[in-house]
């Protein structure tokens, strides 16, 4: 027995044009005011994330809210360590540069959100993964932009921290062993918002156009 179908909703211009908008101001944010943020917000969030897409409908996102002060000391430990070991890496005007970068709003940031791949789900059945097992983590990046979207179109702010040890963070939160670590987001009411990138703001990297990025064979 199959549903019964259901007009398609209509998206105007002005929602299209808003829409663009909220793509280009979802801006990785590091500076954050220490205002909470309230739980039934953060669940809408999350809840809009929950829609995004997955192969074999295996939803393989995990979210950990992370609240525990020593939990959250541990992550912050890992990206101090993470950080001087990436700027050692460098050297010259570019070692400079990065020293000078807000890389991390962990300090600030008054909701932390771990978030996770369960690559043990036996949801989905395998469909669609045999050949490409990583589409589960593909899966968990979509649940991510959607709620980087989510939250941005709430005024919220999002940061995405790269710069630690996944081994070391996964340990920290206690978590099954069968989960991956996909992100360590930070999120809350940012200090201010720009519609360009950071790090181009900062002269680590510009942003390329489109034409160097599409390609016909």
């Amino acid at each position: 027995m199959t549903s019964a179908a259901q007009d398609d909703p209509t998206f105007d211009a002005g929602f299209r044009a808003a829409f663009r908008e909220l793509l280009a101001w979802r801006r990785d944010v590091r500076r954050f005011k220490r205002d909470a943020v309230s739980p039934e917000l953060v669940t809408e969030v999350l809840e809009e994330a929950h829609l995004a897409p997955s192969v074999g409908n295996s939803q393989p996102w995990r979210f950990v809210l992370v609240d525990n002060a020593a939990r959250r000391a541990r992550v912050r430990e890992s990206f101090r360590a993470a950080n001087a070991e990436a700027l050692a890496e460098y050297s010259g005007a570019r070692a400079a540069t990065y020293a000078r970068l807000k890389l991390a709003g962990l300090e600030d940031a008054p909701v932390h959100l771990a978030v996770f791949c369960d690559e043990g789900t036996g949801q989905g059945a395998g469909l669609g993964r045999r050949t490409m097992p990583e589409m589960l983590a593909y899966s968990c990046v979509c649940a991510i932009n959607t709620l980087w979207l989510a939250a941005r179109a709430r005024g919220l702010g999002v940061g995405w921290v790269s710069i630690l040890d996944p081994d070391a963070v996964t340990d920290a939160l206690d978590v099954s062993t069968h989960w991956r670590l996909i992100a360590y987001l930070c999120i809350g009411w940012p200090v201010e918002t720009h519609r360009d990138p950071e790090l181009e703001r900062a002269g680590w990297e510009a942003r390329r156009g489109l034409t160097e990025r599409v390609f016909r064979r």
